[in-house]
């Protein structure tokens, strides 16, 4: 058997078990011994009969001398053995598994392990594992640390731990890809030892040893890939020639109607020396909600327009795409670059006549857009596909450069892994002018005080609200959970602030129904906006002070950030009040960690150190996949391989083992 086989080459795994493994995410033999476990049950405290301690975990070998199925009086069958050994006999307690009476026949040689407790007045161990022994057999389901692994229906860890231990005596020698004097230097277990020690340790410090060589592994392919991506970038693709006059840029930034923040002044200088570049360029904008990345573009939109070039302006909602274009138009018609909009609804007829395209993905059915662009900004990149980003910037002959903007914070170190592949830019301060937002953490109790707050501010300071629900209709289901719905929610609110006007909106209106509602909010004409979370991104209305989140704890920290973000846009006191009837106290946890950390990445670093290993804030992409060893909050491994991977690119000959396995496990992913 080789790695790359397919589970199905393994004796005993049909089709049926195929189909199940596929759900698990293993296809290959490769997948499954990297299927490792999330803990594991310590029977290591091995114990003969007559020393058993009631209340303690112990492992036992023993003949079982009788097994009986035992009827109680509320009908229950149980399943009664007496195993004994050289020091004396206990009784063993199963629920509903009469095969075991096959099974387990007297006489059999069994190792059990459990928890010993009472049956009774007498000592007994109640439902433990077992597992039948022959003469020099190895203990895989009892005794030692016993592996425990994510299960679906039909595959139990036991199954796993029996084809996987399989697997290990099949192949006595995995073919290690890292050089044995880069596995001293980077302190590393070796692959066949790690992956033997990962699934049956001897020793607890065994496993640790073991998971941080296969996290080093999966990290290391990824900045492996990120590396290659990148070279492949300048070699492959030549940039629009772009003239660069300081000068006139200097005047333009002078020219703004307000004064960019130092960290907008750098992004923009890193982004136009790299428009200077003969390949084009690859930058991830990352800024906090309101840190000014739009203004930030539209340096570079200017520099494309003073070469006769054109821009497009990708934004994944049509609310988000208007507001690009308000604001773009607001900066650069006085220098007479023209704005147009490309929407499901708005097409802007004459391509000549404009320099920037703001637009949907709507954009990517108009080809012609593409032919003379030579700088293009995909917003909230995340809520693209692979494929639809990379259709936006392959379209013209000379390859654009390309700007990705994400308001959703994400730690540096894992930001850099994560798009290994991109130049990195950072908004870290907001405009002047911005106040901090103070943020509550509202129980039921203290609803009906917030609500007459809140009716006082609109009153008193002739501010607005937003009001935000998780979801539009309620269920049975969600009623049960007490989740507010946003039409129930705007219907309640209305028999509330009876003196003041409240509106709804949601993802399931027209777009015209949707602008409508949006137009009579920034008018003022409605004090109370009750929505959905499709207000997230792009809704800009600096008199709306009071953000209201109804069911907090159905939102990630980062999305509450992200809502949060909708207020605080002007000079007056914002407040973000999260209401919950949660009693959960990691829930409590988590909203008061939103309550005290004021920017994004300060929150992304918690939501980090809360949630550990998996997704990262849902920023993924198709096309790459999630973590399932290594740990995102590992900071030090992940510099680690990101050097490593450095010397496997720069040095390819010399470490042919370690590309030719990444080649591999790239053939057999896709």
């Amino acid at each position: 058997m080789k790695l790359q086989d397919s589970v199905s080459d393994v004796p005993g795994i049909g089709p049926a078990y195929v189909g199940r493994l596929k759900k698990l995410g293993v296809e290959t033999i490769e997948d499954l011994l990297y299927h490792i476990p999330f803990r594991y049950s310590d029977f290591t405290n091995a114990s003969s009969i007559a020393e058993l301690q009631v209340g303690e975990t112990v492992t036992i070998v023993g003949e079982i001398t009788s097994i009986n199925n035992v009827y109680t009086k509320s009908g229950k069958v149980l399943q009664v053995a007496k195993v004994q050994d050289d020091t004396g006999s206990i009784e063993v307690i199963w629920m509903r598994q009469p095969f075991l009476i096959r099974t387990l026949p007297p006489g059999t040689l069994v190792s059990l392990s459990g928890k010993v407790g009472f049956w009774g007045k007498k000592r007994a161990i109640s439902f433990p594992q077992y597992e039948k022994l022959s003469e020099g057999g190895v203990s895989l389901h009892t005794g030692g640390f016993v592996s425990r692994y994510s299960e679906t229906e039909g595959v139990s860890s036991k199954w796993l731990r029996t084809k996987i231990h399989s697997i290990l005596e099949s192949i006595e020698d995995f073919e290690d890809f890292i050089p044995d004097i880069d596995k001293d230097e980077q302190k590393l277990m070796g692959l066949t030892d790690a992956l033997r020690a990962i699934h049956k340790p001897t020793l607890e410090s065994d496993s640790e040893l073991a998971r941080h060589r296969l996290a080093f592994d999966e990290l290391l392919l990824l900045q492996i890939e990120n590396n290659l991506e990148k070279i492949r970038w300048e070699r492959q693709y030549h940039a629009h020639k772009l003239v660069i006059d300081d000068h006139v840029i200097s005047a333009f930034i002078h020219a703004l109607p307000y004064e960019l923040t130092a960290s907008q002044v750098r992004s923009l200088e890193e982004i136009i020396r790299d428009f200077k570049n003969p390949y084009p360029m690859n930058r991830l904008l990352e800024g906090d909600v309101g840190s000014g990345k739009t203004s930030v573009a539209a340096g570079g939109i200017f520099v494309a327009a003073q070469n006769n070039k054109q821009s497009v302006l990708m934004a994944p909602t049509q609310i988000l795409a208007q507001q690009h274009y308000q604001t773009l138009s607001r900066l650069l018609s006085p220098f007479r670059i023209r704005v147009g909009l490309v929407t499901g609804e708005a097409v802007e007829q004459n391509d000549q006549n404009v320099d920037v395209y703001v637009g949907t993905h709507a954009l990517l059915f108009r080809e012609s857009l593409f032919e003379n662009c030579a700088f293009s900004v995909i917003d909230e990149q995340h809520r693209f596909g692979v494929k639809q980003r990379a259709r936006l910037s392959t379209n013209s002959k000379n390859h654009p450069h390309v700007l990705t903007m994400t308001a959703t914070p994400i730690p540096r170190t894992v930001a850099l892994t994560l798009y290994g592949d991109l130049e990195l830019s950072t908004l870290d301060e907001l405009p002047k002018g911005r106040q901090k937002i103070t943020t509550w953490v509202v129980p039921p109790k203290k609803r009906k005080e917030a609500e007459r707050w809140i009716a006082e501010q609109i009153t008193k300071h002739k501010v607005q609200v937003f009001v935000v629900c998780p979801i539009i209709e309620e269920s049975d289901k969600e009623i049960m959970k007490q989740v507010k719905a946003v039409k129930s929610e705007f219907e309640r609110l209305k028999k509330v602030f009876t003196k003041q006007k409240v509106g709804l909106l949601h993802g399931r209106m027209k777009a015209k129904e949707k602008d409508k509602i949006l137009t009579e909010f920034k008018n003022k004409k409605l004090d109370i906006l009750v929505s959905t979370p499709v207000i997230e991104v792009g809704i800009d209305i600096p008199n709306a002070t009071i953000m209201v989140i109804e069911a907090a704890e159905r939102f990630g920290l980062a999305q509450l950030h992200q809502l949060r973000g909708r207020v605080g846009r002007s000079e007056k006191k914002s407040y973000c009040l999260l209401f919950t009837e949660s009693k959960s106290v990691s829930v409590e946890h988590r909203l008061k960690s939103v309550s005290k950390a004021s920017s994004g990445r300060e929150l992304a670093e918690l939501d980090l150190e809360l949630r550990g290993p998996g997704q990262v804030f849902g920023t993924r992409q198709s096309g790459y996949s999630e973590l399932k060893i290594a740990h995102w909050s590992d900071i030090d491994l992940i510099k680690q391989t990101k050097e490593f991977a450095m010397k496997v690119v720069e040095d390819q000959k010399k470490y042919k083992s370690v590309l030719t396995h990444y080649r591999q496990r790239q053939i057999t992913r896709n």
